[in-house]
């Protein structure tokens, strides 16, 4: 089975982080799987809506070009999932969520749930990300690092004590959430994701931690393995309606070429 992982990190300035990424995934991928990790150039750099709808629209073009390669899957490796609906009813293969797939997840190991992001300018995006997964009631903490892409790049090269640090800071963040009622606590990134995925039985209080980097994997095989056993898609009625051959068309010309380049068609 082979991945597309779409990360919003620069492929160049953050290529020792994605090569970290490659191994850690393929690292725990089951055999016979294989993850392609992908970053972005520019990456997403200025957090904030706009932003994450440019990446995210990079991101379907990304999604409708690795189906057309012959991909098994598409991985959403950044948290908030911006598109991923549009994804979605853009291809047939899995699209995958980060978000989605560790919220649900972790809905299963706790009744309140408390996310750490990288930054406190994804609060209400995250919020929102929430209640579309019908999970506003559940997810009642949600607090940032304050921290970039570029801060865990010494953690990721080997400092031990920088990622002591991390660690410690992530703790924490996580501590009053778990001390309010947390009893589930999701790092909303795959840069604090991978820092704690090397760590087991990672707890906060009596609150485990989950790793959303490899949540996101294993539901990615899981759902390249139930389609391949029974032709398993999303609904295409209104909710996930696959979207024809012009449409996809129209979109990667747009992406191509820009909105003059449709006038003519």
């Amino acid at each position: 089975m082979r991945i597309f992982w779409q990360s919003f990190v620069d492929t160049h300035t953050g290529a020792s982080y994605l090569e970290r990424l490659a191994r850690y995934l393929n690292g725990i991928a089951a055999a016979g799987t294989e993850v392609s990790v992908f970053g972005m150039s520019p990456p997403d750099r200025d957090f904030g809506r706009l932003s994450e709808l440019r990446c995210g629209l990079q991101a379907i073009d990304a999604a409708l070009a690795a189906e057309d390669q012959g991909y098994d899957c598409f991985v959403m490796g950044h948290f908030q999932d911006p598109c991923l609906y549009d994804i979605r009813s853009a291809v047939r293969i899995p699209a995958i969520g980060t978000g989605e797939a560790t919220l649900l997840a972790a809905s299963q190991l706790g009744r309140r749930i408390g996310l750490v992001t990288l930054d406190p300018a994804f609060e209400t995006m995250h919020r929102e990300q929430a209640d579309l997964y019908g999970l506003g009631d559940r997810v009642k903490f949600v607090a940032g690092l304050g921290l970039t892409p570029g801060d865990f790049d010494q953690a990721f090269a080997g400092d031990a004590i920088k990622k002591a640090e991390l660690l410690d800071a992530f703790s924490g963040i996580a501590k009053p959430m778990v001390e309010a009622g947390a009893d589930v606590i999701v790092p909303a990134g795959v840069l604090p994701g991978l820092l704690v995925g090397g760590e087991r039985g990672f707890r906060v209080g009596h609150a485990p931690v989950v790793n959303c980097a490899a949540v996101a994997l294993k539901a990615a095989e899981m759902w390249v393995q139930l389609r391949m056993l029974s032709d398993l898609e999303p609904s295409r009625g209104p909710s996930f309606k696959l979207a024809n051959e012009r449409a996809r068309r129209d979109f990667r010309t747009l992406m191509a070429h820009g909105a003059a380049s449709l006038a003519s068609t």
